[in-house]
């Protein structure tokens, strides 16, 4: 039976494991995580499988750190692509930059360069830049081709990953891309390789099976095939008022641990009042988790008193938490 790396479960009795993540910033508060019990199961379930796992909710849920939590978890290297609308699945594995060897071209006929240093100048591979899907598949490919081209860009490891455990890729936003972006990444993570223009040899997967993670946020219907061959967890905010401001607090208590109960629980109703009137007005996005984490946050770096804090949660509110102010009142 084989074995597969997995994240363990939390054996202190709690719902969920704080994974602190490491910041370029000088912060109040840590970049944290909490990573529940059902987010855990699905991770290794889709490690496990060997599927991808597909991360639905409504802005604001913690998909996009979820990833990044588990790949530090794991001890595996991070890599993160954001989708846009002009995305194609081949920049997802690789970037040809025609328009720099276009110049160097044009720089060659200017200095009138022999033809064979010309041609040796010219050559594709050394355009070829390798996208999030070659560092997942082989690191070391990856790396080679990068410095082929002369412009290292190897993924940055802020949590300390080391690539030689696997990665974990975490595609954001995939919603945003046409269909052909999500049913490309299905056949390159089926055949696990795939050959890049001007590459003589084949990329192919090395090591452990990535894990990918990708997040939707439901702009647009993602195609059947590609919904049939991932695992899907659904993350969403509790729905009752005292469920939620229990689970902001909790949040909140994570990335703030010195901050008062009190006080976090005041800035969960605020938000709890803004999100009930959009829902009511049908109004999306309605205000989540990030909303309220940036509330917090301007707060506690405006101010350390905490007699002002109150009266500056209220100040600021309006302008995290009520991004629809306009619609909310005209409708």
């Amino acid at each position: 039976m084989n074995t597969y790396q997995r994240i363990e479960l939390p054996k202190d009795g709690k719902p969920w494991v704080k994974v602190t993540l490491s910041t370029n910033q000088d912060r109040i508060d840590d970049q944290a995580h909490l990573l529940g019990v059902e987010e855990i199961h699905a991770i290794n379930a889709a490690i496990a499988s060997g599927r991808p796992l597909l991360v639905r909710g409504e802005p604001g849920t913690g998909k996009s750190q979820m990833a990044r939590a588990a790949a530090k978890l794991l001890k595996r290297a991070f890599v993160r692509h954001v989708v846009d609308s002009h995305t194609e699945s081949r920049d997802l594995l690789w970037q040809y930059d025609a328009v720099h060897r276009l110049a160097e071209a044009q720089l060659a006929g200017v200095l009138r360069q022999e033809p064979d240093a010309i041609r040796e100048e010219l050559r594709v591979n050394r355009f070829v830049h390798p996208g999030p899907m070659w560092w997942t598949f082989n690191w070391q490919s990856a790396l080679e081709q990068s410095k082929h081209t002369g412009t290292l860009t190897e993924p940055e490891q802020l949590d300390g990953g080391v690539w030689q455990n696997g990665a974990v890729l975490l595609l954001d936003e995939i919603d945003k891309a046409e269909s052909e972006v999500p049913n490309g990444l299905l056949e390159v993570l089926s055949n696990r390789c795939f050959t890049p223009k001007g590459i003589g040899n084949a990329v192919r997967m090395t090591g452990n099976l990535p894990l990918v993670i990708i997040t939707t946020n439901e702009e647009r219907t993602l195609p059947d095939p590609f919904l049939r061959r991932c695992l899907v967890l659904y993350l969403e905010l509790p729905e009752t008022k005292e469920q939620l401001l229990d689970f902001l607090v909790e949040r909140g208590h994570a990335h703030f641990p010195r901050t008062s109960p009190d006080f976090l629980r005041k800035a969960a109703s605020l938000l709890y009042t803004e999100r009930f009137k959009a829902r009511e007005k049908h109004i999306s996005p309605l205000p989540g988790q990030a909303e309220y984490l940036d509330l917090l946050r301007a707060v506690l770096n405006l101010t350390s008193s905490e007699k002002k804090r109150d009266e500056m949660l209220n100040i600021l509110a309006g302008f995290t938490l009520n991004k629809n102010r306009v619609r909310l009142e005209s409708v």
